[in-house]
């Protein structure tokens, strides 16, 4: 039976996921080649707290400190001899503020050496593992086309994360995923009704042009250069075009009523909140009409626990997610230069889940492919058409 569907045929607190192990993962994901060299990078605001790891005095850094104790610690206490690997070191880089922007390629070791990422790091390591603050996905992407490594961007990684999502047999995750796929795949159209609190219903339809859907399964193995994002698990694409409407809810809590025309975003309406978080994004919309661009449509594959963090969470079945900005590491058009600013561009998920955004609903998905029509997700509920494909 799929790994979903026996998750979903369980009381949540009975789910069973085995303690977070890095042999485990490592050989899952990347089926390691004996002899390469891994590292690992995180980022910091200020690369002289690298120096003999003094971010580890400093609570603020959690993530990095995870890395520290559950990846770094752990490949020099016998992983490597294990896997027959070398190297493991760590290297900090340049906290970059935003999602999937470039990385600065300056960064430091543990002695505090002032080292290139394009010099030193990248043509020297065949794994290059990222935990991050925000995602390195997209620069790390171009990277390992340029230099020839595979790797993993692990961002925002909490306890709930190293005890789900980077737990699971990936090898069922991604023979779920491609079921989805398969069930999603050369779609025309997909639109999706949302009501809010009020009884409005809102409509987004995305158009995709019978594309082959993509997946990300957490499987990165053989010799091709790639980067999986950790953790895995939703089936994907990337929007030729989109009109209609949908609510987003800003960090601050703010909702907003977003117009899309022509594929982008082209202003947000406060419905609650801060008249002043709406107008900056207007702002931004008018300044660099690039940032609006709906680069993607997502759906979660995997049956998990509530982390926090939309890396984990909006790989839910059940969910879906939109992103805007760069695309260009999903195979789509939107790169930096085509942005105003490059501190712009960014790629942003949305995610639309229970937790995240309990002031609205989504009432329904709806797939156009040819001539079939099927629902894939009600109430934030994978549809009869979703869980069949799975139990194929």
């Amino acid at each position: 039976m799929s790994l979903a569907l026996q998750a979903l045929s369980l009381p949540s607190e009975d789910r069973f996921f085995p303690p977070f192990c890095l042999e485990r993962l490592l050989r899952s994901v990347f089926d390691p080649l004996e002899g390469q060299r891994i590292c690992i990078l995180i980022d910091l605001p200020d690369l002289t707290l690298m120096q003999d790891a003094a971010f580890l005095n400093d609570p603020a850094f959690a993530i990095q400190r995870r890395a520290w104790e559950h990846f770094y610690l752990a490949l020099k206490n016998g992983i490597l001899e294990s896997l027959g690997m070398s190297g493991g070191e760590v290297f900090a880089f340049n906290m970059t503020y935003g999602s999937n922007l470039d990385m600065e390629d300056e960064c430091r070791d543990i002695a505090g050496q002032m080292l290139s990422l394009e010099r030193d790091i990248y043509p020297h390591y065949g794994l290059i593992l990222c935990i991050s603050t925000w995602s390195a996905t997209a620069p790390l992407t171009a990277m390992a086309k340029k230099y020839g490594f595979r790797g993993a961007t692990l961002h925002g990684v909490n306890e709930v994360i190293l005890g789900s999502g980077l737990s699971v047999d990936y090898d069922e995750v991604s023979r779920d995923a491609e079921k989805l796929r398969l069930a999603m795949t050369k779609a025309d159209e997909i639109e999706i009704d949302f009501k809010l609190e009020t009884g409005e219903v809102l409509t987004a339809k995305l158009f995709l042009e019978a594309q082959e859907a993509q997946k990300s399964h957490g499987l990165c193995r053989g010799l091709t250069p790639d980067i999986a994002n950790l953790p895995a698990g939703e089936v994907y694409f990337v929007p030729t075009g989109a009109e209609g409407a949908f609510p987003m809810k800003y960090e601050d809590g703010t909702l907003g009523r977003l117009t899309v025309i022509g594929g982008r975003i082209v202003r947000s309406e406060l419905i609650a909140g801060d008249q002043a978080t709406v107008d900056a994004h207007n702002a931004k919309l008018t300044a660099d009409p690039m940032t609006g661009v709906l680069g993607e449509l997502g759906f979660g594959t995997q049956v998990l626990p509530i982390s926090g963090a939309d890396i984990q969470d909006e790989k839910v079945l059940g969910t879906c997610h939109m992103a805007t900005g760069r695309d260009d590491h999903l195979g789509g058009p939107l790169h930096p230069e085509l942005f105003n600013d490059r501190r712009n561009a960014t790629h942003d998920d949305i995610l639309f889940a229970p937790h995240k955004t309990p002031n609205f609903d989504i009432v329904q998905v709806r797939m156009k492919r040819g001539l079939q029509r099927e629902v894939l997700i009600e109430h934030f509920r994978p549809s009869q058409y979703l869980l069949d494909a799975l139990a194929t």
